[in-house]
């Protein structure tokens, strides 16, 4: 495995990102008004998640890593290099089902759609309906 260095993503690079999710996730698509984490090795950005403001809340989305870079653990150190991102207001995901236990080891727990606040049921609700596996997850600051 490459070294991997993990940062916030300097807004100039978007382009990159959005690059990597047309190859690997057209559904993901990077927006300014978002702030990004990425891990790069020496053959450029391998990893990516995103962080979408909704009012006093923030939607974790867009979890990428390239298919070559998979079971190395990679997203869970993303996750963990942004955990100060992740507890500067209260985060949730939606996580394909598959993923769970990836969230859960650091510090998502799993919620009943109607735990969700309003606006994130929503679009939970939209989500589902176009036929996605998910669950509704949010960080939980450990005492």
């Amino acid at each position: 495995m490459s070294q991997v260095h993990y940062q916030q993503l300097n807004l100039i690079r978007l382009p990159i990102v959005n690059k990597l999710y047309k190859d690997f996730y057209p559904a993901g698509k990077a927006k300014r008004d978002e702030i990004l984490w990425v891990g790069e090795s020496p053959q450029g950005i391998v990893c990516c998640v995103r962080f979408k403001s909704i009012g006093e809340l923030q939607l974790l989305t867009g979890m990428l890593v390239k298919p070559e870079f998979r079971g190395q653990k990679i997203a869970t150190h993303l996750l963990q290099h942004a955990i100060a991102q992740i507890k500067q207001k209260p985060c949730y995901c939606f996580a394909f089902i598959e993923l769970e236990a990836l969230y859960q080891h650091v510090g998502f727990i799993t919620l009943s759609p109607q735990q969700l606040p309003h606006d994130l049921q929503q679009r939970f609700g939209r989500y589902c309906n176009s036929g996605k596996k998910l669950i509704p997850m949010q960080y939980k600051v450990q005492p």
